[in-house]
């Protein structure tokens, strides 16, 4: 399959909806963020490894959760989980000069080369790569308009509740019993109110947090 044909695939499937998500997906190459020896599966839609015991998302999964986040232009995105950098460059795609994606990785080796494959790439102006503890957030850079979680984890982290902007929207996966996670959509209320939204069940490696 190639990119053009996966696009199409997940339009079909609703996995994307709007057009804005489309182009920036048809835009990234996903074959420059997977090992050269996997480039030719580069455009199936599967999880694919990228060492350290971390993978590359599926592209239906990419594209579903900037889909249920919301993320538009202008948006300043907080993404927990660098991995090889292709959800924050499609991201970047979606919030173009106007916005910025900053993102969190706990594996300094994997930062390195997602930092150097996107400054690569000319994301360099828009996306901002940390290395640290995710579920800590980047506390200097919040608030955030739209924070991703592409990492399990077994509650909500309440320090990126609090980095999460009034009016915002966190889309986190979360393990509700042993091997067993579900998609959260969390709404941020003007006044501060949380409200959860559980949206299907997924598999993702675990947010590992240092505390």
């Amino acid at each position: 399959m190639n990119k053009e044909e996966l696009i199409a695939k997940l339009i079909r499937e609703g996995y994307i909806a709007r057009k804005e998500v489309a182009e920036a997906m048809l835009k990234v190459p996903r074959e420059e963020f997977v090992p050269e020896e996997l480039r030719p599966y580069a455009y199936e839609d599967r999880p694919l490894p990228i060492g350290e015991g971390q993978t590359i998302s599926a592209p239906h999964m990419v594209a579903y959760m900037i889909e249920a986040a919301g993320i538009k232009r202008g948006d300043k995105v907080l993404e927990v989980g660098t991995g090889s950098g292709y959800h924050a460059a499609v991201m970047a795609e979606v919030v173009g000069p106007e916005g910025h994606v900053f993102t969190i990785e706990r594996i300094p080796e994997l930062a390195e080369r997602a930092k150097e494959r996107l400054e690569r790439l000319g994301y360099g102006d828009r996306v901002t790569v940390y290395v640290g503890d995710g579920s800590k957030g980047i506390p200097e850079e919040a608030p955030f308009d739209k924070i991703i979680v592409t990492a399990a984890a077994k509650e909500i982290p309440e320090e990126l509740l609090r980095q999460l902007k009034p009016g915002g929207i966190m889309v986190i996966p979360v393990e509700e019993a042993p091997g067993f996670q579900v998609l959260y959509r969390v709404h941020k209320s003007p006044d501060g109110k949380i409200r959860i939204e559980k949206l299907l069940p997924v598999m993702f490696v675990p947010l590992v947090s240092d505390s």
